[in-house]
């Protein structure tokens, strides 16, 4: 069993974890905000003014009024996405409002636009109404190719995308359920590529009940699992039918009822030690350990057990330690250990995809093509329990991503144009790497400045 050769000193790692939170104090208020608008269109003389501006701008006006589709051939439309919170549910921080998280959905525009080459707004809402949030995001509509609702508290998220996946004539995108969901797929596919397990069947504890897990669970359901052989888990334990606390409330926990009645087939009951003994797959999104999943509960799962615990900043339980215990593969959400399960592997090229054949919405199928295209990008002769998934700096992975997914998209009929792979490839290709090379130019010129010494 391939384990990591060198367990680390924890208080060191929780040291150089805090590092980023230094340089971010030191940088952000250097920079005044990481994302600008820089002008697309030539500028010759002020004389463009009138082309750019009044009166010129009059006749594409017009246009757009007698054919609306118009707007995204003469507009910015085709490549913008609205990044949508309302600050209550911010990874890590919890409910911190409006003003607070506006630098976090600003860092997910600056990712938007390098790993992605498509051009991202965030947008704080002064309300935790759900209806406020959705009637507020359907109206943004006419600005926008599609929105990414970012770090919305549950279980307003739930309703809230399925409203807006219903209403709205653009993709809507939850990144908190839809991204960690394709990531997790992705890994999970390669996972058992390596212990020579069928998704078919396997069983699987999912640990949480959150907007994460729910989505993941119903993507890993598409994906082949059987919901039969899967165990959810919330803070009271083991969910079945006979749920009282979650029967009452199923009006407002749909999901979660859900759950209950297509999952735990063997009629379980109990908590997590329970759940786990004889299981193949652990999918953690949860409490921050360590010690929320113990060694001697790992130790009664299968042969070659999988783990994803991926609780921030701490996982559920060290990876070290599930190695120890038995685990073949452990992935977490931090950088620091091998196997990092991040959203950022995803949204970007979705998006892209969905951006480039104009798809009217993102359906859970392309999201399993965005994951198997993710799995299938790495290789298989660098792919082992310490390297189940490609990393950020291969930007291919995102263009590969985009040709899965627009491709998924033509074949379900909700694109509004049609291109080849190979075309959506090159596109993807373009702009991802068009955006790196102007921000990169912006540095080397001096207009991004070099960050002062610590």
């Amino acid at each position: 069993m391939a384990q990591i050769k060198e367990i680390p000193n924890v208080q060191e790692l929780l040291a150089k974890a805090q590092k980023p939170s230094a340089d971010a104090m030191r940088l952000h208020p250097f920079y005044r905000g990481k994302i600008e608008t820089v002008p697309k269109g030539c500028i010759r003389s002020i004389a463009d003014f009138a082309i750019w501006y009044t009166p010129g701008v009059a006749a594409p006006c017009r246009a757009i009024q007698a054919d609306p589709e118009l707007i995204y051939e003469y507009t910015n439309k085709w490549n913008t996405v609205a990044v949508v919170s309302d600050g209550t549910r911010v990874l890590g921080l919890g409910d911190i409002g409006p003003k607070a998280g506006l630098p976090v959905m600003e860092g997910k525009a600056l990712l938007f636009k390098w790993l992605g080459g498509v051009d991202a707004v965030p947008i704080m809402l002064d309300t935790k109404d759900p209806d406020e949030i959705i009637r507020t995001t359907l109206l943004l509509q006419p600005a926008f190719g599609g929105v990414n609702l970012e770090d919305l508290s549950q279980p307003k998220c739930f309703r809230i995308l399925d409203t807006l996946r219903e209403k709205a004539e653009i993709p809507m995108w939850h990144d908190d359920q839809q991204g960690t969901a394709t990531v997790t797929l992705a890994g999970l596919l390669n996972a058992l590529k390596i212990v020579g397990k069928a998704i078919e069947d396997v069983r699987v504890v999912f640990i949480g009940v959150g907007a994460a897990n729910v989505a993941i669970s119903r993507l890993c359901f598409k994906a082949g699992i059987d919901p039969a052989k899967a165990i959810m888990l919330d803070s009271k334990g083991i969910l079945h039918p006979d749920r009282q606390d979650i029967y009452q409330r199923r009006a407002e926990f749909m999901d979660k009822w859900r759950l209950c009645q297509i999952t735990n087939a063997e009629g379980r009951r109990g908590d997590i030690p329970e759940a786990l003994v004889g299981a193949d797959v652990c999918i953690a999104l949860s409490k921050p350990g360590p010690g929320t999943i113990k060694p001697e509960w790992v130790s009664s799962m299968a042969h070659d057990a999988i783990i994803f615990a991926c609780a921030n900043p701490v996982p559920e339980i060290w990876p070290w330690e599930a190695e120890a215990a038995g685990a073949r593969i452990v992935a977490t959400g931090r950088s620091d250990f091998p196997n990092q399960v991040n959203n950022s592997l995803g949204f970007p090229g979705i998006f892209r995809g969905t951006l480039d054949v104009r798809a009217r919405t993102i359906t859970d199928e392309m999201c399993v093509a965005a994951a198997d295209a993710l799995a299938g990008a790495a290789p298989d002769d660098g792919m082992d329990p310490h390297c189940i998934l490609p990393t950020m700096v291969e930007w291919e992975v995102y263009a590969k991503e985009a040709v899965a997914v627009g491709m998924k998209a033509q074949e379900q009929g909700i694109a509004r144009l049609s291109f080849s792979p190979d075309e959506l490839f090159q596109h993807a290709a373009d702009m991802i790497l068009r955006s790196r090379k102007l921000t990169q130019t912006m540095m080397e010129t001096g207009l991004i400045a070099e960050p002062p010494e610590e």
